[in-house]
């Protein structure tokens, strides 16, 4: 009985982690820092060109290509919240705090919503095509897992909003 309680846990803590984990085998492709294409001799030590900190306007690359945000949706947004602390808090908090991957704090100050919505269900082809996807991958070394569906992102999105100070 007592080894039964104690792999229960266990099983459950392996399965969350590997939900973070690297999925994309061994492309060496991936781990390659990202370029703007104006590389000088100056950058050439691995770090990454784009400031994955900073403010962009870009919608990211999916299907996500208009979405319509009107005043915060608090019950979406609660929805959100469970949906986080389900799905995504073995890797993001929702402070500015780094974890397995980058703290979520600001978020949507800093990204688009569509920008948003096509990293959480497509990370994939984010970080294949979009040059702060592909930063971030450089900088946490750890692969998104797709987990949520359409209307989840939505509600994490408006969760993320309302932890930005929404109205």
């Amino acid at each position: 009985m007592t080894k039964k309680v104690f792999l229960i846990p266990l099983l459950f803590l392996g399965l969350a982690f590997m939900g973070c984990g690297n999925h994309s085998g061994n492309n060496s492709a991936e781990n390659q820092p990202v370029s703007n294409g104006s590389q000088d001799s100056s950058t050439m030590d691995n770090t990454p060109s784009v400031d994955v900190t900073a403010k962009s306007d870009s919608k990211g690359v999916g299907k996500f290509t208009d979405v319509k945000l009107g005043p915060l949706d608090t019950a979406m947004a609660g929805q959100g919240s469970a949906l986080f602390q389900s799905k995504c808090i073995v890797c993001h908090k929702s402070t500015d705090e780094k974890l397995i991957g980058p703290g979520l704090k600001g978020v949507t100050q800093i990204r688009t919503p569509e920008w948003i919505m096509n990293m959480i269900t497509d990370p994939n082809d984010m970080t294949a095509t979009d040059p702060v996807a592909k930063a971030l991958l450089d900088q946490y070394h750890t692969q998104m897992a797709v987990q949520v569906s359409d209307q989840e992102a939505r509600e994490i999105l408006e969760f993320l909003r309302e932890n930005d100070g929404a109205h």
